[in-house]
């Protein structure tokens, strides 16, 4: 078994990179195992394709120093927080048993994003039940529950419950979401149909949410994130 420190459970191959990479290349020098399962392919994605997706995920892996990255093939737009879905993220959260999920905001313009939140968030609770029976490899997987839940935030403005200082990883950050080129602005991609996020302006939006999170906590550029429950700390001197 393969166990990782953090699990990022998000819906499209691309949201990790925009939520969440820096806080994995900051976890990633510290020597913890990060790895990625993305829900879907993204295959209702106005640009691309399934294929070229799934070479700029490997492609942003290796930026990102993944142990592991696979995708659950859940269909993109069409997915419900029910049975069938949730013992595919359950059966993904018990392989490899993290301390730590992040996922996708549980508020947001695109409705996958807040569809994925609570299935995510269903499933982490559901994952703990010794009585719900999942198998890997025709062998039954051990009950598991991580011990936090912490959501990113995308698009829609939310107040974060935590803030990562991710100042110095934020040039690998960039280049981990330009590993989609596909998706976001690229010159050779100018005859392709254009999106609000493939416009040249939608980085610099990423970078003046990470600046305003940063002014937070006084360094440059930060990510935000949310809790559904109260978070704790063992001292008050790890408070930034």
């Amino acid at each position: 078994m393969l166990k990782l420190d953090i699990l990022v459970l998000s819906v499209h191959p691309d949201d990790a990179e925009l939520g969440c990479s820096g806080t994995i290349l900051k976890h990633v020098a510290l020597g913890k195992k990060v790895g990625i399962v993305d829900l879907t392919r993204g295959e209702l994605g106005t640009r691309g394709s399934v294929e070229i997706r799934e070479q700029e995920a490997a492609a942003s892996s290796e930026i990102l120093g993944l142990t592991i990255r696979e995708n659950l093939g859940i269909p993109d737009g069409f997915f419900e927080n029910t049975r069938e879905y949730q013992l595919k993220v359950i059966a993904a959260i018990r392989k490899y048993q993290p301390e730590i999920i992040l996922t996708n905001a549980y508020y947001d313009r695109h409705p996958d994003h807040a569809r994925s939140s609570d299935l995510v968030d269903t499933s982490a609770f559901l994952a703990g039940l010794r009585k719900i029976e999942t198998f890997e490899n025709g062998e039954a997987q051990e009950a598991w529950r991580p011990k936090q839940v912490l959501h990113f935030i995308q698009d829609n403005y939310i107040k974060p419950d935590i803030i990562i200082d991710v100042t110095d990883y934020w040039d690998k950050k960039i280049a981990s979401i330009k590993a989609f080129g596909s998706q976001f602005y690229n010159p050779e991609w100018e005859g392709e149909p254009q999106t609000y996020i493939s416009s040249p302006e939608f980085i610099n939006v990423v970078a003046a949410r990470a600046q305003e999170f940063g002014k937070s906590i006084q360094v440059k550029y930060a990510e935000g994130f949310t809790s559904r429950k109260i978070l704790g700390v063992d001292n008050l001197f790890y408070l930034k």
